[in-house]
């Protein structure tokens, strides 16, 4: 049997006390919620710790797993979204992520225009208290 290796991604939809959303503008995919690969050998909570802390500045609540995302087509990825509250820290860009800012919904789902990234946000919107599940490709981008 051929084993293929995925890539695993996780993400954070992170709500301040005003109900705001934090994203950052990447430089190829435009605005996201902070997410990035887990290195190997790490855990993935570490993980979700370590890149909104690269990418915002911020240390956060963590919350519940709210929804996962398979890429089936090239490369396969596996895509764990968190949801959060921050907890310490302050706002700063990075070389990765030069722009970042808390949005109300309408706002960031206006921004967010990578058909992936804005499926996987109003999906985390939505989010009803279970882990939901996804599957999708693409060239073309299309849920499963």
């Amino acid at each position: 049997m051929n084993r293929t290796a995925h890539i695993v991604i996780v993400g954070c939809l992170i709500r301040n006390e005003a109900g705001e959303l934090l994203l950052i503008r990447h430089h190829r995919r435009g605005w996201e919620i902070p997410q990035g690969h887990v290195d190997e050998g790490e855990d993935v909570i570490m993980a979700v710790h370590r890149e909104v802390h690269e990418e915002t500045g911020l240390t956060v609540k963590l919350g519940p797993l709210a929804s996962v995302w398979s890429k089936v087509s090239s490369p396969p990825a596996l895509i764990l979204n968190f949801l959060a509250t921050p907890s310490g820290g302050e706002l700063t860009p990075s070389p990765e992520t030069p722009e970042l800012g808390w949005f109300n919904e309408t706002e960031a789902l206006q921004m967010v225009e990578h058909p992936a990234n804005r499926d996987r946000l109003l999906l985390l919107l939505e989010y009803g208290g279970d882990t939901s599940f996804h599957a999708y490709m693409t060239r073309p981008y299309r849920i499963l």
